[in-house]
């Protein structure tokens, strides 16, 4: 997949609504707006604009804001698209944190690599010799919630919060994106894709093939020293929750119950220079059925990105392919060196660019019983079910940030699989906001 990207434009970019104070504490209303276009051979061409407004009172608690806006939109000429509004304060309810998000999430590719990792192959020849969307399969994710968390005593808190995960799934509707190709491109052709074999072993049913509604609710406690919010030098933070899922309409029958639990360290080598940070972290399904789409989502006690996903791909496991570690249980792993290795000003805000070489790792858990796979020979070309479904999954690389008053970061991370069987592509590149965790 070809993608032409212009988003290390922020510098430029970056305006000031307001500015009270000349010293390097942030006082007022601030904000940073990143437009950014980019071209993609299925999804089209993309134009979109995202900010982050902060508000920092009179300073005293930078470089934490009081309340922090978030609002991003884009949208491509064969109908791909983000919308998301978000809302996060710790001062609005004294005491108590509150973030609040919608997100819609329309994508017409999404990208399906089948259960159990290795145990699904992926072959890069399908790409060229089938069909660009034989790996992809139609996910349009609407997404709702409201969390808080209020303080137990210094550092435990707990967590409550309720939210609706609404997916549209299907298979690649390939006549409507045919109908956006423009004369230079190959038009896609109709034929069967990994997720219509799927459904037609029955390891996809046909109520979860099609999505479906699932209102949530999920509470727990969590355990926070870092030295800040946003960014952190020093500290721990984690957290342990359970998640109920309710399934509505033909989604009826997948309720289930789930456990996160993910531990985050931060430790200073050089002052706030150097940093050595990690995550820990896992996802199981302790009780009913899950169904396929939502052992790809990650949940989180409150949101801070616009999609949590994995395990594969920016938000997990950089360098493999998004969703190409599927169960119904997984861990992962993420390990980062964070360098500031240059600050300046402009104006009266404070920049510093910085450096994070990093390892990501995750695995199957709670496998899927794939032993259908072996009555049917007609599809055996997709499946080795010799390998093991526990093995690791592992990708390398390195970060740049670009970081306005220590919360606005524009991240660019390079990583690389460790394995070709993750990924047939050796660099791959993920532009988005904040760092990772």
């Amino acid at each position: 997949m070809k993608k032409i990207v212009f988003t290390i434009i922020m510098l430029a970019s970056v305006m000031i609504l307001r500015a009270q104070d000349q010293s390097s504490v942030r006082t007022g209303w601030t904000f940073g707006v990143l437009p950014s276009f980019s071209y993609d051979a299925d999804l089209g061409l993309q134009l979109g604009l995202l900010t982050n407004i902060y508000y920092f009172g009179d300073g005293h608690t930078y470089p934490e804001y009081l309340h922090s806006f978030y609002a991003e939109a884009a949208t491509t000429s064969k109908h791909y698209g983000l919308y998301r509004v978000s809302y996060d304060s710790k001062y609005l309810i004294p005491n108590h944190r509150l973030s609040v998000d919608l997100t819609y999430l329309p994508d017409a590719m999404c990208d399906f690599y089948g259960f159990n990792g290795y145990q699904t192959l992926y072959l890069a020849e399908n790409l060229d010799e089938v069909s660009r969307a034989y790996y992809k399969m139609k996910r349009n994710m609407f997404r709702f919630s409201a969390d808080l968390q209020g303080e137990i005593s210094k550092p435990f808190y707990w967590n409550v919060g309720l939210g609706l995960l609404n997916y549209d799934n299907g298979t690649v509707d390939v006549d409507r994106l045919n109908s956006y190709a423009n004369e230079s491109s190959d038009p896609l052709p109709d034929t069967i894709t990994l997720f219509d074999k799927y459904v037609a072993l029955g390891l996809v049913s046909a109520a979860e093939a099609k999505g479906g509604a699932h209102p949530y609710l999920h509470g727990g406690l969590t355990f926070d020293t870092r030295d800040r919010q946003q960014n952190p030098h020093r500290g721990m933070h984690a957290d342990a929750f359970l998640t109920y899922y309710a399934g509505l309409g033909t989604t009826a029958d997948y309720n289930n119950l789930k456990l996160n639990a993910a531990f985050r360290h931060y430790v200073p080598i050089i002052d706030n220079r150097l940093t050595f940070a990690y995550r820990l972290g896992t996802q199981l399904t302790l009780a009913g059925n899950s169904p396929f789409y939502l052992n790809t989502y990650v949940n989180q006690l409150y949101m801070q990105r616009v999609m949590y996903e994995g395990l594969g791909g920016g938000n997990t496991l950089r360098g493999v392919l998004r969703n190409r570690v599927v169960g119904n249980g997984f861990a992962y792993a993420n390990v980062e060196l964070r360098m500031q290795v240059a600050h300046f000003r402009i104006g009266k805000e404070n920049f510093y660019i910085g450096l994070n070489p990093f390892l990501d790792g995750g695995l199957v858990l709670q496998p899927y019983d794939m032993s259908v796979v072996e009555k049917v020979n007609t599809v055996l070309e997709d499946f080795d079910l010799d390998q093991s479904a526990y093995a690791p999954h592992l990708g390398a690389g390195c970060g740049l940030k670009v970081a306005m008053n220590d919360n606005f970061v524009l991240s660019v991370d390079w990583a690389t699989p460790v394995d070709k069987r993750d990924n047939s592509k050796m660099s791959n590149l993920y532009i988005k906001m904040g760092y990772m965790f």
